[in-house]
């Protein structure tokens, strides 16, 4: 029974060490809205190849005016996969993004949108998103049954 504290000390420190990571990952429901569907046309500015989601930055450009939109993807792994590369997803390219928006509207600092498929100007689609996360079953994953 004495071991009991130092088990419990060790448990409780891996909790500590892996909770943050286990937060950052969400159901796409806690973030996004399903029946809010939204397609940008825009330019690629930065894209954040991170885990657990890569991010697009665009500006969209609506009744004139520059707007920012931040899209999230499925995993830099995933991207990869579908045929998303550094090279193909540079800064300066002319994309097409079908998402789904974010529940908070505000766009501050910009707006955000979970990104399903993305399409490039010679034509080619690709799937951009994750599956498994809630996201409504849109035919966009290939992998959807």
């Amino acid at each position: 029974m004495k071991h009991l504290p130092i088990a419990a000390s060790v448990g409780a420190a891996l909790l500590a060490l892996t909770a943050p990571q286990a937060m950052a990952h969400h159901a796409f429901q806690a973030e996004f809205d399903g029946n809010a569907p939204v397609k940008l046309q825009g330019v690629v500015t930065k894209v954040e190849w991170i885990n657990p989601h890569a991010w697009v930055h665009m500006t969209v450009t609506t009744n004139g005016a520059p707007q920012e939109w931040m899209v999230e993807g499925g995993t830099p792994n995933t991207l990869l996969r579908s045929g998303v590369t550094r090279d193909s997803l540079k800064p300066g390219t002319s994309i097409i993004v079908f998402g789904y928006r974010a529940k908070d509207s505000r766009c501050m600092p910009a707006c955000k949108a979970n990104g399903r498929d993305v399409t490039f100007l010679d034509g080619r689609k690709v799937f951009m998103g994750s599956s498994g996360t809630g996201a409504p079953k849109d035919n966009a994953d290939p992998n959807e049954h």
